[in-house]
């Protein structure tokens, strides 16, 4: 179905705010526009193509409860999520993010659109309840969804077919497929969650504290959070991560907390972020860093410092300029 076809910007600009959400357009140059904008399929999981024929800027606001995939058919896009530079073609943003956008003149982009309440409702499947938050995904869609994006175009290209019309079955099971795994297949906040194997034998009210406790990871939280979150009092809750982890509530919360510190860590390593060990450690809630240190060594086999350092490429200078 096209939803827009032609040079108005006025209207283009109105039919994909109502699609997506309210956003800022500017058309680079003042050149005409040669838009185009089609819906294949509307769902749970539904399908864009957007083309503007010139080259544009969009800057939408903070996005609503909904979750786009992008990515580009042709020409290409250059994307920043919470002023961060996404650095791959494919992007995953969702709400509450911020989202910054220029398209080339060529470009044409597919575009997956989910809807809050299709994650939402497959992490209850599998976790025992509904996060409390929106889940935040990685923006830059990494090599473990490469086979994900195959099943995206595949998707695309069966609800241009039809065939999703002539049989909403197909579509509900192919829009599940896809929920599950981009859930399996890209990093969020609720992917440790989702990996641990003897999760599923957990009780409920021990993967809700859990799940709490991975989602709320940057905050405050008190075993009192925890159990309220879970459903029990503090007594039960301790009670439950002892007997079925060998833990404490705390324990288990300052893992979380260290697992987080040593992604950040790496994406710091690896050139996909900027920062210091004592702005990650703080970022976490370890305000002191010696303990940190060691409670990190005592975990990776190392110092902080050094995983920050393993994979930094290293800089040298060519007619005044850094390159690697």
């Amino acid at each position: 179905m096209i939803l827009f076809e032609g040079r108005d910007v006025d209207e283009v600009h109105e039919v994909v705010s109502t699609h997506f959400a309210p956003h800022r357009l500017r058309v680079v140059d003042n050149l005409p526009l040669a838009g185009r904008f089609v819906a294949a399929h509307v769902g749970a999981v539904s399908v864009f193509e957007l083309g503007y024929g010139a080259e544009v800027e969009v800057r939408p606001g903070e996005l609503p409860d909904i979750y786009n995939v992008h990515l580009p058919l042709t020409g290409h896009g250059d994307l920043r999520v919470d002023q961060h530079q996404v650095g791959t073609d494919s992007s995953v943003v969702g709400p509450g993010q911020r989202l910054r956008m220029r398209w080339s003149g060529d470009s044409n982009t597919l575009i997956l659109r989910f809807t809050r309440a299709a994650i939402d409702e497959a992490l209850a499947l599998r976790l025992g309840d509904s996060p409390a938050a929106p889940t935040r995904f990685e923006p830059e869609v990494g090599p473990a969804a490469r086979s994900w994006l195959l099943a995206m175009r595949a998707f695309a290209e069966q609800a241009g077919s039809g065939l999703f019309a002539r049989s909403p079955l197909a579509a509900a099971h192919f829009e599940q497929m896809l929920v599950h795994g981009l859930l399996d297949s890209q990093p969020h906040t609720l992917a440790e969650a989702l990996s641990e194997p003897e999760r599923p034998e957990l009780p409920q009210v021990l993967r809700r504290a859990m799940a709490y406790c991975e989602e709320h990871a940057a905050e405050p939280v008190t075993p009192a959070d925890m159990a309220l979150a879970a459903r029990v009092g503090v007594r039960s809750l301790q009670r439950a991560f002892r007997t079925h982890l060998d833990t404490t509530p705390l324990a288990y919360l300052y893992r979380v907390r260290l697992d987080r510190a040593h992604r950040d860590l790496l994406a710091i390593a690896e050139g996909r972020a900027s920062g210091s060990v004592t702005d990650v450690a703080l970022r976490w809630g370890f305000t002191h860093l010696g303990r940190f240190a060691a409670q990190y060594r005592q975990a990776y086999g190392q110092p902080p410092v050094h995983t920050l350092r393993q994979d930094r490429p290293r800089l040298r200078l060519v007619g005044g300029s850094a390159v690697s």
